[in-house]
């Protein structure tokens, strides 16, 4: 069991801890490099990767390896780090994905993809594992998320799930609302004119 360093950590011990298996830090992170998935261009974003984590090649030598991360965006990051994993002499890479599959912008702060960017978007686990270039890949279900958030607080009704269900609390977002802001951030990032 090996974390995609930093925020993935917790959930790895826990796995690692519930599966019985040997939990690893396999992965050193360059924490001179931010968060890949809101770099701008697709360009930056892999560039970035190369230089944001490098494997520790005996964690992965020979091994099966479960790579536990904590969401999968567009997919070229979890995509890079499994090629990094088989390089580093891997027999077989497993993915796990600490959230469900995202698939909707957030409309709510958090500066993420166009629907058409998320490679969960109408693709199916398999199709997503295929991309990704894994041997398996595992989404913590919705539910189960929804479940774990109630847990240390039982009075929690509702939260906004909106990027992995489409749900928007507010109950005002139209299709016309969501093409806009597509848009107006495809322009913002020069895809559009």
């Amino acid at each position: 069991m090996i974390p995609v360093p930093e925020s993935s950590r917790n959930a790895a011990m826990e796995m690692a801890a519930a599966l019985g298996v040997p939990y690893r830090e396999g992965l050193v992170k360059n924490r001179y490099v931010g968060r890949t998935f809101i770099m701008p261009g697709q360009k930056q974003r892999e560039q970035s990767i190369r230089r944001k984590l490098n494997p520790i090649r005996a964690e992965f030598e020979g091994k099966d390896v479960l790579l536990v991360d904590d969401s999968i965006v567009r997919g070229s990051t979890s995509r890079k780090i499994v090629q990094m994993a088989r390089r580093s002499g891997a027999r077989k890479v497993y993915f796990a994905s600490c959230s469900p599959p995202l698939r909707y912008p957030c409309l709510y702060g958090s500066d993420m993809s166009t629907r058409g960017e998320f490679i969960a978007r109408d693709r199916t686990v398999d199709a997503v594992c295929r991309l990704i270039e894994a041997d398996h890949l595992i989404y913590l279900p919705l539910d189960a998320l929804e479940r774990a958030a109630r847990a240390d607080n039982p009075e929690m009704t509702h939260f906004c799930n909106a990027c992995f269900s489409g749900s928007y609390p507010t109950g005002d977002v139209t299709n016309e609302m969501m093409d806009a802001i597509e848009r107006e951030r495809l322009v913002s990032q020069g895809a559009l004119f």
